[in-house]
């Protein structure tokens, strides 16, 4: 079964990784900077932008998968996946920046927004999946002889 909307924010996410990841390549190699951040503030920021980003990403993008293998609107999905890309494009780009910025501090949020929202939808579906019937979903009752 293809996921749509999740391997879709999953690409996009993959991009953003890239984007963060570039960054760093591009301090170590103006600093001449093999290992570590080398006491470069800047580079020390970029790579935290990115670890922080490695910490979230595989949270949102397993609950979009599950909710969305579970029948969870798609509409929504689309919505808490683009707002969820958007948060780490801002976080990345305001951890460069002088803090607080809001970049930096509506990425953030965001993204604990989303996460939390994920969570509790994917709660939501667990005590509700007994009285909720899955849509495309076939139940086949086998009988015992």
């Amino acid at each position: 079964m293809i996921l749509p909307v999740t391997l879709s924010i999953a690409a996009a996410a993959a991009l953003v990784n890239l984007w963060l990841a570039l960054r760093i390549v591009v301090g170590r190699v103006r600093g001449k900077i093999l290992l570590g951040d080398g006491g470069d503030s800047r580079l020390g920021a970029g790579m935290r932008a990115q670890a922080n980003f490695v910490e979230y990403a595989p949270f949102v993008l397993i609950l979009m998968g599950l909710i969305e293998l579970a029948g969870g609107s798609a509409f929504w999905l689309w919505v808490l996946g683009g707002a969820f890309i958007l948060a780490r494009i801002g976080h990345g780009w305001g951890m460069m920046r002088p803090a607080p910025n809001i970049g930096r501090a509506g990425g953030a949020i965001g993204t604990w927004a989303i996460l939390a929202l994920l969570a509790g939808w994917a709660i939501g579906i667990v005590y509700t999946a007994n009285t909720t019937p899955v849509t495309g979903v076939t139940v086949y009752k086998v009988e015992q002889r």
